[in-house]
Formats: C-alpha cells, sequence, structure tokens
C-alpha cells in the first residue's frame, strides 16, 4: 500500500465500539501502545474491519502535535503516544520531528521552526504525539 500519509502504522484492530452511524475503532500497534480511530460504520463494513482483524492507521504528519515531557495529559484529543526524539530537521518555515514509541515505531509531525525553538526540543528528549481519532484513516490489504 502506498500513499502520501507519513505514519503508516501496522496493527491488529482490538476494540470495537460501534454507535449507529460511527464506530470507534483500537488498533494495537506494539509496546503497548493504541491507535484509536474514529470511522463510518459503512467504511467499518466495506472494509471488512473486526476485532482481530490487521489494520493499517495512516496519519498526516500535519495533525500530529507534539508536546514535551511525560506527565499524564487530560486532554480531548484520544491518541497520546510517549516516545523519544529521534530526530528534528528544520526546513525553510516548518521542521520535522520524529519520535521512536515503545515499540520500535517511529511517529512524525510537521511544526513550525519557532515551535520547535520555543518547545527547546532536541533529540533524545522524551515527548507525546498527538492526534484526534477523526484524524485516523483505516485501511486493509486489498
Amino acid at each position: 500500500m502506498q500513499t502520501s500519509a507519513r505514519n503508516q502504522f501496522l496493527g491488529r484492530a482490538t476494540v470495537l465500539h460501534m454507535a449507529p452511524i460511527n464506530a470507534e475503532v483500537s488498533v494495537d500497534i506494539g509496546g503497548g501502545d493504541q491507535i484509536t480511530a474514529l470511522v463510518t460504520r459503512n467504511s467499518l463494513d466495506d472494509l471488512g474491519i473486526q476485532e482481530g482483524v490487521e489494520v493499517y492507521a495512516l496519519v498526516k504528519a500535519s495533525s500530529v502535535i507534539v508536546m514535551p515531557g511525560t506527565a499524564p495529559l487530560k486532554l480531548s484529543a484520544r491518541n497520546q503516544l510517549r516516545g523519544k526524539v529521534v530526530g528534528c530537521r528544520k526546513g525553510a518555515v516548518n521542521a520535522e520531528v520524529s519520535l521512536q514509541l515503545a515499540g520500535g515505531q517511529t511517529v512524525t509531525a510537521i511544526i513550525t521552526n519557532e515551535s520547535i525553538d520555543r518547545l527547546e526540543l532536541q533529540q533524545g528528549d522524551e515527548a507525546l504525539a498527538i492526534f484526534k481519532s477523526s484524524s485516523v484513516i483505516l485501511g486493509v490489504k486489498a
């Protein structure tokens, strides 16, 4: 599967909460990390997603917010992945920040250079990658 989404996590659907229109799907991506996706019931049915099915969770880097530190937070964003900064690469205006998660996967965010400076992000720092469940696209192998 080729997509333009920078963050592509392969995992297993572990929990499905069904509602009349939408469904909430938790995807185990390893290392104790879960990604929650909010998708329509039609999409779930069309893709054949049910508990135990292997799925891809896709997240655009521009949808990921980065915060330094490890303290638990109360946020409305369902996805909060903790990791270590393994890369900060500045461009003309924006920068790419990559975090390595406990299970070895990497999540990448696109943030402004100003944000990297203000947050004082550096390689080796503990940080959080945060994104909403509605920013996650699910896919399956054809």
